[in-house]
């Protein structure tokens, strides 16, 4: 009983930190259309990804990209996090709709009318593109023995994705829910934007490793 009760505990715990996560995208997506300015609001994105790397929170887009490197189960847990996350984009869109800066909404309409009005295999294309740049920003926070260079890397990576305009399907759940612009037409982009990003996110470590195996 005692070991039923703590793995609950630690599966509620992993999906809060999920939703932190969702959380954390969605009010760097907040600041990002706050700012008048594309470039300024790019930088100041990067609080999202800044504060999940940090504070150890789960985000999908990262995730993903040991579902090669780990068990079967292991899927279940990402399809978690991308619920998780969902979650946390959801809940902040809903809670801006709510507030003042509700005005952003529009801002957010706009950019996703474009998203929206693109061909799949567009949308599919950025969101791989998207999620190489995410992997570079991640692994050279994790890994750069420059403490300079661990936060450049994802200064750098953040903001290229956003002014290349590469789809990222957490910070799109917020620009969504924001917009209110939620219907199955954006369900179906949502989830090839999710396979875009898994394919960008895993394409890096499997060159790597393809390239360790024939050196």
């Amino acid at each position: 009983m005692k070991e039923k009760e703590e793995e609950t505990m630690r599966r509620l715990g992993s999906f809060l930190n999920a939703v932190l996560g969702g959380v954390c995208i969605a009010i760097g997506g907040v600041v990002f259309l706050s700012c008048e300015n594309k470039v300024t609001g790019a930088v100041f994105f990067c609080l999202g990804l800044f504060s999940i790397c940090t504070f150890g929170f789960d985000l999908f887009t990262g995730k993903v990209g040991y579902v090669f490197q780990r068990p079967l189960s292991y899927t279940g847990f990402v399809l978690s996090v991308w619920v998780g996350n969902l979650a946390g984009a959801v809940l902040v869109g809903c809670a801006v709709r709510a507030t003042r800066i509700a005005g952003i909404g529009e801002r957010a309409a706009a950019l996703c009318q474009v998203k929206l009005e693109d061909g799949l295999g567009s949308i599919f294309l950025l969101s791989v593109l998207c999620n190489i740049l995410m992997f570079i920003a991640v692994d050279g926070f994790h890994n750069n023995p420059h403490e300079l260079g661990k936060y450049l890397g994802i200064l750098l990576g953040v903001v290229g994705f956003i002014l290349c305009g590469f789809e990222h399907c957490v910070a799109n759940m917020f620009y969504f829910s924001v917009a209110g612009a939620w219907s199955g037409r954006t369900l179906l982009y949502l989830a090839v934007m999710s396979l875009g990003n898994a394919c960008g996110r895993v394409l890096i470590p499997l060159c790597r490793q393809l390239r360790e195996k024939t050196a």
